[in-house]
């Protein structure tokens, strides 16, 4: 099967993981897959790139060729799907379009983060992201969200149920796993705390930093942040180093984010809107305590097994929680095994990438006829 598969590559955020660990496990499978993304040509040695004026981890806003040159990639490559992991760009809007005059089938993910209740000016803003998308969606083959929540909420939007499908994230649970780790070592902690992603005003790092500040843990409890953003130079000032805050930055390789999760001993989510964090599940999988707020479809994923925060009020909850889990290693450890048995049930990368099979077999029948 030929995927032309449209995504990121960078800046990296999470839909850079989750379109490398979809397209890399489709090749192993023996599929091919053509990876067009946005790159200025001296950007990158691949061929299928596509020209931006300005992109981000946030959004990217293509050049005035970029059209023709995708609708011209697709038109030469003839790939049996097209599938957009959606870069939050206005090709978006044109790839229905596009696909329908070259005759392929066209598959979507649709990533915005989103609270179901909406309780925040972020939340709301989400919101507004799912009704500007929600025509362009009905006009999609199929839609993959990653919650029967989000599925609702595009349907309440008017997006055939018929259209979308649920595909939970997942994670290589053989990569990430529990095992041995020097970070603990390297960064003289006794007991360490890990928050990984976007350092951006939704993910709500402050609450949990503000709660850091005030129980004091000492010298040899330490939180790790992970991730870089627009917030980075402003939090880091507000809370350096000195009150047991590493700050890490954004860590290039995936051994190095596995060896500091594996060392870790809670993992911290404080967001007031989310998708289906892939940060959270690799935490999971490696059998770390998992903190998270009720936002998106992280609590879905985390009761029974982690610790749910409401989104309000998240620093107070916090001054509760973070002690709790430092004195008892004995609740740590339930948790620990309690999510990664979670992950093995229900969010493996192998299960993701059958359903994915399937759903490209069912929008290009000529496949199975031809086989």
């Amino acid at each position: 099967m030929h995927i032309a598969w449209l995504g990121k590559k960078a800046p990296f955020c999470g839909n850079v993981t989750y379109s490398r660990e979809i397209t890399n496990s489709l090749i192993a499978l023996g599929h091919r897959v053509s990876f067009l993304h946005f790159a200025q040509e001296d950007e990158s040695e691949a061929e299928l790139t596509l020209p931006y004026f300005y992109r981000s981890q946030a959004y990217t806003l293509p050049s005035l060729s970029a059209r023709k040159r995708l609708s011209d990639s697709l038109r030469e490559l003839r790939p049996d799907v097209v599938h957009a992991s959606l870069t939050l760009s206005t090709l978006d809007f044109a790839l229905p379009e596009i696909c329908q005059e070259l005759g392929l089938p066209l598959v979507a993910t649709f990533h915005p983060a989103f609270d179901r209740r909406r309780r925040n000016i972020a939340a709301n803003t989400q919101y507004l992201m799912y009704q500007l998308y929600a025509p362009f969606l009905a006009l999609y083959d199929r839609v993959i969200v990653f919650s029967e929540l989000q599925r609702n909420l595009l349907a309440r939007l008017n997006v055939p149920r018929t259209r979308t499908l649920v595909i939970p994230n997942g994670v290589d649970t053989e990569k990430y796993s529990p095992g041995p780790s020097e970070i603990k070592k390297k960064l003289r902690a006794e007991h360490l705390f890990v928050y990984m992603g976007r350092l951006a005003p939704e993910k709500n790092v402050e609450a949990l930093l503000k709660a850091w500040q005030q129980l004091d843990f000492g010298p040899h409890t330490k939180l790790a942040i992970l991730g870089d953003g627009p917030l980075r130079p402003a939090l880091q000032g507000l809370y350096p180093s000195a009150e047991g805050v590493v700050w890490l930055g954004f860590v290039p390789t995936e051994e190095e984010r596995i060896e500091i999760l594996r060392g870790a001993d809670v993992f911290v989510l404080p967001s007031q809107v989310e998708g289906l964090s892939l940060a959270l599940l690799e935490s999971m999988a490696c059998g770390v305590a998992c903190v998270a707020t009720d936002v998106g479809a992280d609590g879905e994923v985390l009761k029974g097994v982690g610790i749910l925060l409401e989104p309000q009020n998240v620093s107070t909850q916090l001054r509760t929680v973070l002690p709790m889990l430092v004195d008892l290693p004995e609740i740590r450890a339930m948790l620990g095994q309690k999510a990664r048995q979670r992950v093995l049930q229900d969010y493996t990368l192998k299960d993701n990438i059958a359903a994915l099979v399937r759903l490209y077999e069912q929008v290009a029948p000529t496949l199975v006829q031809s086989r």
